[in-house]
């Protein structure tokens, strides 16, 4: 009965969110639309919106706990709090915002307005966006899931025959830089000549970030190993690693929240309850030790990340409906739990 009571614990702030939301949806609905009939379709847009940013960001959450396990106390509750206000304002409001500003030579006031004035121009704008946005996003999260995989001290496997060979290419300085690479040059065939440069540019830059994100989290770890007095370990580097990483699984759920609607307050609303159902997930995760008592499920978490990745990449070329992504994240989570679950049950 405890467990029942603490499970239901982690979903008080989602659920008062889910409440206040879907609220502001109906009162966004009615002040819109000025009938009943537009409250039901903003109720249920909003809701749609909640549902699809927690398919496609489970595997976040799981890789944010495996992150979050080895930051000290005082960073992983900035994270925790801080974070959330980023993801939901920053990635939600304020990117979107910045893209069209970018993109449109307007300012960033001016395309607040375009977005609350003219809607539609503003989708536009962002749907022009997609693809340099895809490419920096696909990089990034490429990246992150081959450094997981391609790694001479990773010591448990879920798929032997191909995570063992990944283990031996470890050894290989720069292999995952090259393989992402080859990636980038195969998909930038095939785009027209006006899109070549723009997606080139934010692929290379999705690289150098992760770089650099990646190489200061190393730094100021090895800073920390020498000395006590700057406790960086497990501190601001990883608060950047991942936030950098959240802004990258979000840019797939604010592009496809466009094609449900064009309302920049209930797409923020919609994908903000949803990044509360992930915070919580997150926290749970770390607090009950679930990925030590299931260990392929950060397996999972990162396959579905790669999958991610060469969506964001294909998504450059062709549209790939966001409930075929966030189904993909999810079988491939749903298998590692299983294959996590048949191994408990053989060990015992």
């Amino acid at each position: 009965m405890s467990v029942e009571r603490s499970s239901l614990s982690y979903l008080k702030w989602p659920l008062l969110t889910t409440v206040i939301g879907l609220g502001l949806s109906g009162w966004l609905g009615w002040a819109t639309e000025g009938t009943w009939s537009g409250v039901v379709s903003f109720l249920i847009v909003g809701t749609v919106l909640a549902a699809l940013e927690i398919a496609l960001s489970f595997d976040n959450a799981i890789v944010n706990a495996n992150k979050l396990e080895d930051m000290t106390p005082i960073w992983r509750q900035r994270f925790l709090t801080w974070g959330i206000l980023i993801a939901v304002f920053g990635m939600r409001i304020v990117f979107p915002l910045v893209i069209v500003a970018i993109f449109a030579w307007i300012n960033p006031f001016a395309a607040m307005h375009l977005a609350l004035s003219d809607p539609d121009e503003y989708s536009r704008i962002i749907g022009h966006a997609h693809g340099p946005i895809s490419a920096f996003g696909g990089t990034f999260l490429m990246m992150v899931a081959l450094k997981f995989f391609i790694d001479e001290d990773k010591s448990i496997d879920w798929i032997t025959i191909l995570e063992k060979r990944l283990r031996l290419w470890g050894s290989i300085r720069g292999f995952e830089i090259a393989f992402v690479l080859v990636i980038v040059l195969l998909i930038s065939q095939s785009l027209a000549d006006h899109e070549l440069a723009p997606f080139l540019t934010s692929a290379v830059m999705g690289l150098l970030v992760f770089t650099m994100v990646d190489g200061l989290g190393t730094y100021l770890d090895n800073v920390a190993g020498s000395t006590t007095a700057i406790g960086a370990k497990g501190g601001l580097g990883a608060f950047l690693y991942l936030e950098v990483l959240d802004a990258s699984f979000s840019f797939d759920g604010v592009i496809g929240a466009f094609a449900l609607t064009t309302n920049i307050l209930l797409i923020a609303i919609g994908l903000g309850i949803g990044a509360m159902y992930v915070r919580s997930m997150t926290i749970m995760l770390v607090e009950r030790g679930t990925l030590a008592e299931f260990r392929y499920l950060e397996h999972g978490a990162f396959y579905s990340i790669f999958a991610l990745s060469i969506v964001m990449f294909l998504q450059s070329i062709v549209h790939v409906h966001e409930l075929i992504t966030g189904g993909i994240g999810m079988a491939l989570i749903g298998l590692a739990f299983y294959a996590s679950i048949r191994h408990n049950k053989r060990e015992a």
